[in-house]
């Protein structure tokens, strides 16, 4: 149980925000797809992706250990929806955070050496992990990602009405199911490891989360003591069956897509979701670099990709005008 404590102060400066963050989406869809027994909910999402990944989540999943704690990805590449930024993150945090999230970890002896190496700020495991986070949002969360905004906003929404009508108590009151009991002035979580939290001030920050199903996580930023911590709440239940979430994902573009930018160069673009390089595109799509790289040059010119250099490696990644082009439901005109 963990049990946080408000104060009348840390009442007013509760809020709700639309996410946690796409790099701990990410981090929970692929400890999602680890589990064999899915929730139901999760069952159709679960056999559209199960076999995509293969080796590219090593890193990711090396992260994972069987027991114990498991690394905060949010503190680690923060609370942004863009991939992009949360690469940047992890290139650019402090050795002091990386020592926290990971040193307490019980890593598969296989990892320790490496884990070691990523501790110490080695630059090439950190590219690893960019890399794998990368890989396993283009398989596990872009192609479902119009939806899973959707459904994280309505749930916002929801909360924020829910605040509207009978303030933050009414909102704690309700939170969570049976995970979540409100006793003023303490919200008890259901958690495994137990823990007293005083926010003494900083407030709370309320977040729908959609891939993490097993419990309410509390996030907090170790090396930055006076952020108001983030309580991390599912929104899917595991009994319930809701298709609409994961039907028709990349289904409905395919055709319109091909026909507007030709079927290479479309399906260039579809792979820069979540970032990829140029070689590797190239493999993707049994091509030449050299026509990888002239489809990416044209894709940039249009400003639906950036590129951008990371040692010798240059990575694409999809633009919001080229999201926006990929989620469209109907040919364009």
């Amino acid at each position: 149980m963990k049990r946080i404590h408000f104060t009348a102060e840390d009442l007013a400066r509760t809020r709700v925000a639309t996410t946690i963050g796409v790099a701990a989406e990410t981090f929970d869809s692929v400890k999602l797809l680890k589990n064999r027994d899915a929730p139901l909910a999760f069952r159709p999402w679960h056999a559209s992706v199960r076999g995509r990944l293969g080796g590219q989540a090593g890193p990711l999943a090396a992260l994972m250990p069987l027991h114990g704690q498991l690394v905060d990805a949010m503190s680690l590449m923060g609370d942004t929806a863009s991939v992009d930024e949360a690469v940047d993150n992890l290139m650019a945090a402090p050795r002091a955070l990386m020592r926290i999230e990971l040193e307490a970890i019980d890593f598969h002896p296989a990892h320790r050496s490496w884990a070691r190496n990523l501790v110490d700020g080695d630059r090439e495991a950190r590219l690893q992990v960019a890399m794998s986070l990368r890989a396993c949002h283009r398989a596990t969360v872009a192609p479902y990602w119009s939806g899973v905004r959707s459904r994280l906003s309505e749930v916002r929404a929801a909360y924020a009405g829910t605040m509207a009508d009978g303030g933050v108590e009414r909102l704690l009151t309700t939170l969570g199911g049976p995970l979540v009991r409100w006793r003023p002035p303490v919200l008890e979580v259901v958690h495994p490891r137990h823990a007293d939290i005083h926010l003494n001030g900083r407030g709370l920050v309320i977040a729908p989360t959609l891939f993490s199903t097993q419990q309410v996580e509390l996030l907090q930023a170790p090396l930055d003591p006076d952020r108001a911590p983030i309580l991390a709440v599912p929104t899917l239940s595991g009994t319930s069956l809701d298709t609409a979430l994961w039907e028709g994902a990349g289904e409905s573009t395919a055709l319109s897509l091909d026909d507007l930018l030709g079927r290479t160069r479309a399906a260039v673009l579809r792979e820069t979701v979540g970032g990829c390089g140029t070689t590797e595109l190239a493999r993707r799509l049994n091509i030449s670099p050299a026509t990888a790289s002239h489809h990416t040059t044209v894709l940039r010119n249009a400003h639906l990709i950036t590129s951008r250099r990371e040692g010798k490696a240059v990575l694409h990644a999809v633009t919001s005008l080229g999201i926006a082009l990929l989620e469209q439901r109907h040919p364009l005109a």
